[in-house]
């Protein structure tokens, strides 16, 4: 019995593309190379949406984290602390993709809320907290997925870096998840 073989498309390089990332007329262009050049804008305008969504959840998680009482808040407070540094950690590796990628970061507060996917909140009871910071964090995570799914290989470095951040969000949606039950 014989079997059919396909020949499958040789992995084969663009050198043309190769030749002009070489060119040193486009040495300012840094890690902006001809394969990521039609892709960078676009990719530094998604990067500044998300970068206004982690900025307002640093500020969403510091507020509940300085404004969280009651006999069970100690504990999850603080884990809002650790959420709200994770998300800094998030803005500051997305800023500095950006500028990596010939784009600035887009840091006046005033645009924020128009960028954010999530959303402020004030809440001022515990429950309400966690299900406000649960509801950003899902939020994150499908924005982060979208996002992958959308830049793919048209930036791998990109991708990875959203990737990282992806299992960070997930992460902390599972542990709000947790906390619902505690409040």
């Amino acid at each position: 019995m014989s079997q059919s073989h396909h020949n499958p498309a040789p992995l084969t390089l663009d050198e043309a593309a190769i030749r002009r990332a070489a060119e040193t007329s486009h040495l300012k262009e840094g890690a902006v190379t001809p394969g990521i050049l039609p892709y960078a804008k676009e990719i530094c305008a998604l990067l500044n949406d998300a970068l206004a969504t982690e900025w307002v959840c640093v500020l969403r998680y510091k507020r509940h984290y300085f404004t969280a009482s009651g006999l069970t808040s100690t504990p999850i407070a603080d884990e809002f602390l650790v959420h709200a540094n994770e998300e800094m950690s998030h803005a500051d590796r997305l800023a500095a993709r950006i500028v990596q990628l010939g784009g600035e970061p887009l840091l006046d507060p005033a645009g924020f809320h128009a960028r954010s996917h999530a959303d402020y909140d004030d809440s001022t009871d515990l429950d309400s907290m966690i299900r406000a910071n649960l509801v950003a964090e899902r939020v994150a995570v499908e924005v982060y997925r979208q996002m992958i799914q959308v830049i793919g290989d048209k930036d791998p470095t990109t991708t990875r870096l959203l990737q990282e951040i992806l299992t960070d969000e997930e992460e902390h949606a599972d542990e709000l998840s947790d906390w619902l039950d505690r409040a």
